[in-house]
């Protein structure tokens, strides 16, 4: 829930990474190269967030789904995800921000399993701004591992046995939800948690998001009532 349900500053952002692939071919260089431009800018937008006084922020980067791309990308993008989570993330975790991984790790190799428990065990204490990064997530993914959580502790289904067993339990749910380049949808993003979550569709690819792109979200979602369902 936001800290005033009738906007505010919002506790929790979600983000959406689109239109890294369009960004590239629109300016006629490897679509690969708007993947690492996209994740430069999602280091500056978690600073971004960061000084408007929210306090987490989660960011779709790579879908259950996104496993079905061509090799050659995925292979490129764990290399990404490597530098992002030995380099960048490090970096932010320097900067005071504590740093999670939400999703299906054990898809990912060993190395790469080391770094996100590294960024997140070297941040552990960083407790006013938290990046919660969906790497192999998928909403209904992560609702049926809850509940063979629940099964296997032989405890009742409840909404809260759920949450309480979900990747994402530790993480307040979205407030607002951002996504960029022009789709309006979520594609799986924290299924169970967005049901209230103030929408906002950019045309924006994501490497071009700007502070003031953020800046006008955060002013719209401030005059929203948020009725919640009352």
């Amino acid at each position: 829930m936001s800290l005033n349900q009738e906007g505010g500053v919002p506790q929790c952002v979600g983000i959406i990474l689109d239109g890294n692939r369009r960004w590239a071919k629109e300016r006629g260089i490897p679509s690969l190269m708007g993947h690492r431009k996209g994740f430069e800018n999602l280091i500056e937008a978690a600073r971004w967030v960061r000084e408007a006084g929210v306090a987490h922020l989660a960011v779709y980067a790579f879908s259950t789904e996104n496993w079905n791309r061509s090799s050659d990308e995925v292979t490129y993008l764990m290399e990404l995800f490597k530098e992002m989570a030995g380099t960048h993330l490090a970096t932010l975790g320097k900067e005071g921000v504590r740093i999670r991984f939400i999703g299906e790790r054990a898809r990912f190799s060993a190395d790469l399993q080391a770094l996100m428990r590294e960024a997140e065990e070297g941040s552990a204490l960083n407790t006013s701004f938290t990046v919660w990064v969906c790497l192999s997530y998928g909403g209904r993914a992560e609702i049926l591992a809850a509940a063979r959580r629940a099964q296997e502790d032989a405890v009742e289904i409840s909404d809260e046995s759920l949450r309480a067993r979900m990747w994402s339990a530790e993480m307040p749910d979205p407030d607002l939800i951002i996504r960029t380049g022009g789709e309006m949808r979520l594609s799986g993003f924290l299924t169970w948690q967005s049901i209230y979550s103030e929408l906002f569709f950019l045309k924006t690819y994501w490497p071009d998001f700007s502070r003031n792109d953020l800046d006008a979200v955060l002013s719209e979602y401030a005059q929203r009532q948020r009725r919640m369902g009352k």
